[in-house]
């Protein structure tokens, strides 16, 4: 954002901030009580306005605890899925939901971690009364909140929150102008810090520095790019995975960094010719899924799509369809 729009900004930016530290005060002197589960509960959030790689940290911690033995459960907002109240996504022997249901980072949560309670809930006390109502002979033994930083009604043991790298945490500004959902100096409530994204350490050094300052557990992270599957029509199965060295392919994608998607390609061999992205959750039409098809087909390039793309269109089988079309 050029600095005169960031200026035109900041009267609303300043607004919210106000806003944001009133309810913030309520919370901090008790007027407001936050809940006490009956299950602990750890929260995996962020600062800023996605792009941080929250998904892939709340797979991790999910992915912890059922390695040593714990039966995690997760609760989700399921941001922009056509269900409403609290739905039971997988009760975690069975996925139950598709992606357009419980929304596309929370159908590739319960996917991969089949043997976790996964919970779609815009009042995430209810998902919790769901859970405890529902499983009530065998609770799981930990809740992880997606998303919930800055959801204070619900008390939680672990606060985890991510900072992106890849913006200038000196520099940050708040929503409209900048991308904070609340003013850095909140930080000092969570438990953990993860400064994620770190591609150049000397890059980061400034940010590192302020987040070392503040006097909270500092993790300094990087997402690894996986393996590259190849995806055929059938919903319910993945290839092998492939080769990526020298492939020649179109780029799609519906996230709040795409560009770091790209970035994390080319060092895998993945050639991107053609790129066509859209705004983060926003829904794939026909025409466009038609459109980048063509595209792809005239230039003799396959596909690459992000795994949260993946399962969004599981939701939409006509769509696959049309992609898997090609390779």
């Amino acid at each position: 954002m050029s600095n005169p729009l960031r200026l035109a900004f900041r009267p609303f930016a300043l607004l919210y901030e106000a806003i944001v530290q009133t309810r913030n005060q309520l919370f901090n002197r008790a007027i407001l009580r936050a809940w006490e589960s009956p299950i602990p509960v750890v929260s995996v959030g962020n600062l800023s306005a996605g792009g941080t790689g929250k998904t892939p940290m709340v797979d991790w911690v999910v992915k912890y605890y059922l390695s040593i033995g714990f039966k995690p459960a997760i609760i989700s907002r399921g941001y922009k899925r056509q269900s409403k109240g609290v739905q039971l996504v997988s009760d975690g022997n069975n996925v139950l939901l598709s992606s357009r249901e419980a929304g596309d980072e929370t159908a590739m949560l319960a996917w991969n971690n089949p043997n976790a309670i996964v919970v779609v809930a815009s009042k995430r006390k209810q998902g919790v009364k769901l859970i405890t109502k529902r499983f009530a002979q065998r609770l799981p033994s930990v809740i992880i909140l997606d998303d919930a930083f800055q959801h204070r009604q619900i008390a939680r043991s672990i606060d985890i929150v991510l900072v992106n790298a890849e913006e200038p945490f000196v520099e940050a500004a708040m929503l409209p102008e900048g991308r904070l959902r609340e003013p850095k100096k909140n930080l000092l409530r969570a438990d953990v810090v993860v400064l994620n994204k770190i591609t150049d350490l000397e890059a980061a050094a400034p940010s590192i520095k302020a987040l070392e300052e503040m006097g909270r557990p500092l993790v300094k992270a990087r997402l690894s790019i996986g393996e590259l599957i190849c995806f055929s029509g059938d919903a319910t199965m993945l290839d092998e995975p492939a080769t990526a060295h020298h492939l020649n392919a179109f780029a799609f994608a519906g996230i709040a960094n795409p560009e770091s998607f790209v970035t994390s390609l080319q060092p895998e061999g993945v050639n991107v010719v053609a790129t066509r992205f859209v705004r983060d959750h926003a829904p794939y039409s026909a025409t466009m899924i038609r459109s980048i098809r063509r595209q792809a087909e005239e230039q003799g390039l396959c596909f690459i799509t992000t795994e949260k793309d993946y399962f969004r269109l599981l939701g939409q089988p006509e769509l696959l369809s049309i992609i898997t079309a090609l390779p």
